[in-house]
């Protein structure tokens, strides 16, 4: 049997925010939310069997540093989706900036960065 991925947890300045644009942008929605390790609070968004778990710890810093260069960073998310061109008209009405566009195998894809500076990847396969 294989495995499936549950859920990746991400530190973000604003949890409630950040799962506001993903329901909108993704159509996921809330699955729980309230307090969290450390004084923080969480919220789990996505699917009903998948999520990210959006965490911000009571007093967040950012780090400045590129997850390309650092050992276990966070390079990017990847999103499938069934219609990129409806999806990335509501990336840019969220307020983001699409970017490199490409189509290879298997699929069509762009890129985004979102306010906490975590880039994730959309991708439409044929």
């Amino acid at each position: 049997m294989m495995a499936t991925l549950e859920h990746t947890n991400f530190t973000v300045r604003d949890p409630q925010a950040s799962a506001k644009w993903m329901q909108d942008v993704f159509g996921w929605k809330t699955r729980w939310e309230g307090p969290a390790i450390a004084g923080g609070y969480t919220v789990h968004v996505g699917s009903a069997h998948t999520y990210l778990a959006l965490y911000a710890p009571s007093d967040p810093k950012p780090s400045g540093e590129s997850s390309y260069d650092i050992i276990g960073g966070l390079n990017h998310v990847g999103v499938l989706v069934e219609d990129i061109d409806a999806t990335e008209d509501k990336v840019v009405k969220a307020g983001f900036t699409p970017k490199s566009h490409a189509d290879y195998e298997p699929g069509r894809r762009f890129y985004f960065d979102d306010e906490n500076g975590i880039e994730f990847e959309v991708v439409q396969y044929a």
